[in-house]
């Protein structure tokens, strides 16, 4: 997948970056023209422009998850 190309269609499941927000999140599906994002660890799902969407490198991925589990430890997250 080029991630130097315009809108790309990444399937339910997959770990993207939503660019405008540099947020990490797992693609839970579509509502109108909009990709539907869940962060790391779950939570509340936020819309995405797909223009605004690329796949997110091994290392993105690992940083959330990181982060989330710093987070968990902390108690700032059940």
């Amino acid at each position: 997948m080029n991630r130097d190309t315009g809108p790309q269609e990444l399937p339910v499941g997959a770990y993207a970056v939503d660019t405008r927000t540099g947020q990490v999140g797992r693609v839970m599906g579509s509502e109108g023209p909009y990709v539907q994002l869940r962060p790391f660890g779950g939570g509340r799902e936020w819309d995405c422009a797909p223009d605004a969407l690329r796949t997110a490198t091994d290392s993105e991925r690992l940083s959330a998850a990181t982060a989330y589990v710093n987070a968990r430890s902390r108690g700032e997250v059940p």
